[in-house]
């Protein structure tokens, strides 16, 4: 059978482009390339992923000092911003989920050639971003502590006022940090990913700086570790913005934003990725709360052993978040050139390097434990709780954790989000939500129930994700 056009578009220079595929065909995988073939050589990946993966690390820094420099203050301190950031990861997650989308389709039009497009989704996520933005920030002025009684029900006094002073400052920053959010997400859409590194270096700058004179110098305490936040992500989300409209040179650029023009299409391809992703990701935060509101039946030992173990995993995470975002790239580009063959070379290439990078930060984690568990002043009941918390997950997580969190952007970036939501929005509560509360009280486990029950929910999501993966229904999937 002939070959027949499937689609058409105009590229940055005003020539019509068709798409040709064949009328037939027994997999993707058989598609020729419609386009000029990705590339990513082993110079271009090791560009792309050393500062995707320092930033990752630098932003989790953030959260350290913030739990360090807070800690001189007390215990009830460290468990109040604790208690803070689990709700704030949430939001943090809403304007990820969005970022996501507009990743993957500037992505996708890029691997087509058409930067003009691109700059159209670039407008539009900002657009898009900032009103969601906009809207949980009001929502959240007015309700943060019926929110933190609802999820965490009854805490020490003293535990609640340190968490709504901090909620209060943490929430006049979400329009800047959705801002940022959404223009970092394009600096690494056109492969820069140096410029957001450069930016959370910037950020940590400010916040040391910011924690030290409003903690140290005013005695704010909590307050002041907020405050220095609030600054920082105003400062980065304008630098980011400012160079984005700046330079009109640049592949993806944010000329013309201030002529809103809201265009219906291509808000709904973000969305149509950022709306399942950003359910995926609410779902399961929400599921990590509620098994974080274990910890409070356990005393303030146990949420502080919590919150110093979740800060240390989290160091571990970050690499395979950074090689998560580059795989969303790097699949995205590929499917967008029709290159599904270059597609599934790349996802094994970055899962072979992100495990080999988890193991080797795991194994230091396990060596070094105690005295980076020392670092955080805990009490001794907290401090061997802490141990106890990770050695459960170091063991877990080298284990399964890649294939739950970082494979899924392959499918992300090909548009089978709906696949990925429903498997993660599901092994969340019936596998460690459930699992945890059962463990926890029913079997007597006790808090260390709640990591035993997070590793399992690492092994099921693993197994449906890798299961879809090799069966390349996926890359039958249509973004654009």
């Amino acid at each position: 059978m002939d070959n027949k056009p499937v689609s058409s578009f105009n590229n940055s220079s005003g020539q019509k482009i068709v798409r040709v595929e064949p009328a037939a065909q027994s997999s993707p995988l058989d598609t020729p390339v419609t386009f000029a073939p990705v590339d990513w050589n082993n110079r271009r990946l090791f560009t792309l992923f050393w500062p995707l993966i320092v930033e990752q690390l630098l932003v989790v820094m953030i959260g350290i000092v913030d739990m360090v420099m807070v800690s001189s203050v007390g215990e009830y301190a460290v468990s109040g911003v604790s208690l803070v950031e689990s709700i704030n990861f949430l939001i943090i997650t809403a304007f990820n989920a969005v970022a996501t989308g507009g990743s993957v389709v500037a992505s996708q039009y890029l691997g087509r050639k058409d930067e003009k497009s691109a700059c159209s989704s670039a407008r539009q996520l900002i657009y898009v971003g900032l009103t969601i933005s906009v809207i949980m920030m009001i929502f959240t002025l007015f309700t943060r502590r019926p929110i933190l009684g609802l999820i965490y029900g009854n805490i020490a006094d003293d535990v609640m006022q340190a968490a709504d002073v901090y909620f209060l400052w943490i929430a006049l920053s979400y329009p800047f940090l959705a801002l940022y959010t959404a223009a970092a997400a394009m600096f690494r859409s056109m492969g820069n990913s140096k410029v957001p590194m450069r930016t959370v270096i910037l950020l940590n700058i400010f916040n040391i700086g910011g924690n030290a004179l409003f903690i140290y110098g005013f005695g704010l305490g909590v307050a002041g570790a907020a405050i220095s936040t609030f600054i920082g992500r105003l400062v980065v989300a304008l630098l980011l913005m400012h160079l984005l409209v700046k330079d009109k040179t640049r592949i993806i650029n944010l000329h013309g934003l201030t002529n809103v023009k809201l265009e219906g299409e291509m808000i709904k391809r973000i969305l149509n990725i950022g709306i399942p992703s950003g359910l995926e990701s609410s779902m399961f935060q929400v599921g990590k709360i509620l098994v974080t509101r274990i910890f409070t039946y356990f005393g303030t030992a146990a949420i502080a052993a919590n919150a110093v173990g979740a800060t240390i995993n989290s160091i571990a995470f970050m690499p395979g978040s950074g090689f998560g975002m580059g795989l969303l790239i790097i699949v995205g580009q590929c499917i967008g050139a029709g290159d599904y063959l270059a597609a599934k070379k790349y996802t094994k290439k970055i899962m072979i390097l992100s495990y080999i990078t988890y193991l080797f930060i795991n194994i230091n984690i396990f060596i070094f434990m105690d005295p980076i568990i020392s670092i955080f002043n805990l009490s001794a009941e907290a401090h061997e709780m802490c141990a106890l918390f990770l050695k459960v997950h170091c063991i877990t997580s080298t284990l399964f954790w890649c294939p739950s969190f970082v494979l899924p952007n392959s499918l992300k970036a090909a548009g089978d989000v709906r696949y990925v939501m429903a498997v993660a929005v599901s092994t969340m509560w019936l596998v460690r939500v459930c699992s945890s509360f059962l463990m926890a009280f029913i079997l007597g486990f006790g808090p260390v129930a709640v990591y035993l029950a997070m590793g399992a929910d690492f092994l099921f999501r693993g197994i449906f994700f890798l299961k879809r993966w090799l069966g390349n229904k996926w890359i039958e999937k249509r973004v654009i």
